[in-house]
């Protein structure tokens, strides 16, 4: 694993804090040209000393190159795939050029930064997209959020599904929040799908009848689905 790996993964970390999450929504902004780090991670049980001395010697690093915070979730339900992650964490970057040269100089700053992070994090996967214009959204945790990749398995048959599943989502009374493509993944931390999407549904029955009549696994064209629900 090179030195570029872990360093691009880590600071699409934040982790968010019990007031933020107290609100019923949460929102989201970024800039064209900014970065949105998508990451599914689990910590270990005994982290809080770890995780301490991780925000006390990296945080600082990342501040400088323009890394900020963003409000995570919990995941409660793996509906589809085969791993269960505990928290989605997005994160933010200024801009490309700011978030590689963080990863040119973690390692002068913080020696022991891949030894930190291999003992925090025994779950760490990381897509991360640059955005191509501003991009808002919200999250009402009152809702029932389900968060869905797709992998295509044939280009021309996989586009004619997504745009069939979208139209049938809306019809069934579900919202996109948020849909993203074109992302990178670092090696070691794979999770780089095809299509990437937030569903806001009215309810868990709604949900599940709409999972019911529409199931993934009649698709030949999908490579691989997962799908969870975030709280």
């Amino acid at each position: 694993m090179t030195l570029r790996t872990f360093a691009l993964v880590f600071f699409s970390l934040t982790f968010f804090n019990s007031n933020a999450q107290s609100k019923e929504v949460t929102s989201y902004s970024y800039k064209k040209g900014e970065i949105l780090d998508i990451m599914l991670l689990t910590m270990v049980s005994d982290s809080k000393e770890k995780f301490d001395t991780y925000k006390k010697t990296i945080y600082p690093v990342g501040y400088e190159y323009s890394y900020r915070p963003q409000n995570g979730f919990s995941i409660s339900k793996l509906t589809l795939g085969t791993h269960l992650p505990s928290n989605l964490i997005f994160g933010k970057w200024e801009n490309k050029q700011k978030r590689e040269a963080f990863l040119a100089n973690i390692s002068k700053r913080v020696p022991d930064f891949h030894k930190q992070r291999r003992e925090l994090f025994p779950y760490f996967d990381l897509t991360y997209y640059e955005m191509q214009k501003d991009v808002s959204f919200s999250i009402n945790k009152k809702k029932y959020n389900v968060v869905t990749s797709f992998w295509e398995d044939n280009s021309n048959e996989f586009n004619k599904f997504i745009s069939n599943w979208e139209e049938k989502i809306k019809k069934a009374g579900g919202k996109i929040v948020l849909q993203l493509n074109k992302g990178n993944s670092p090696t070691g931390y794979v999770y780089n799908p095809d299509k990437f999407y937030i569903i806001e549904w009215k309810n868990q029955s709604v949900f599940e009848a709409f999972a019911v009549a529409h199931s993934m696994t009649s698709y030949d064209d999908l490579k691989n689905v997962h799908q969870f629900k975030i709280d």
